[in-house]
């Protein structure tokens, strides 16, 4: 498995990916593993590889198995949710630090194929995002809807993120949801 940023030539493939496994479009029987509910545009996609240098892969030989992204609150601003969370930033503390634009960044959507769960998928395609975006941010901010009880499973028992707190937006509830990017990820015994 390799582990990269993607570039433009990859937008084919994360939004085959994307659109198989987005909360509009999966299947019902896959809808119980998980699934993404932020829908991007190519120029979205592209925008956020060239600017923000925000989308990791995880490529098996030349299959797509996982993406995840990460960016500047400037980048998600234009999406509803995300000006509902920017603007609660000044309300919002992690481990003792008020959260600002300039301190934290927002983590996800991430999205891996069937084959690939429960692997060490999961872990390697976030450490390696974690790992770019710590250079930048001291602390990493995501939300998982209530309604998506594997992504939260993930995210707080494998990966260890901390629920910070919940809230409503648009008739859905949401685990907003913290993670110190300076934290090594231990990965099979070695820490990253």
């Amino acid at each position: 498995m390799i582990y990269r940023n993607a570039g433009i030539e990859d937008i084919g493939a994360i939004r085959e990916l994307q659109q198989r496994y987005h909360i509009a479009t999966i299947s019902q029987q896959d809808k119980t593993d998980g699934f993404v509910t932020t829908l991007f545009t190519e120029e979205q996609f592209k925008e956020l590889i060239e600017k923000e240098n925000g989308i990791t892969l995880a490529c098996d030989g030349g299959k797509l198995a996982a993406y995840a992204m990460a960016a500047s609150w400037d980048y998600w601003a234009e999406w509803p949710l995300f000006q509902y969370m920017i603007n609660e930033l000044p309300n919002t503390e992690y481990k003792g630090t008020v959260l600002s634009t300039k301190n934290s960044y927002q983590y996800g959507p991430i999205c891996i194929d069937r084959e690939y769960r429960g692997s060490e998928v999961l872990l390697k395609v976030f450490d390696f995002s974690r790992r770019q975006m710590s250079q930048r941010y001291p602390i990493l901010i995501t939300f998982i809807n209530h309604v998506n009880p594997r992504s939260y499973y993930a995210h707080t028992q494998k990966l260890g993120l901390d629920v910070i707190k919940r809230f409503e937006f648009n008739n859905n509830t949401y685990y907003e949801l913290g993670y110190d990017t300076s934290k090594a990820l231990v990965l099979g015994g070695a820490v990253t």
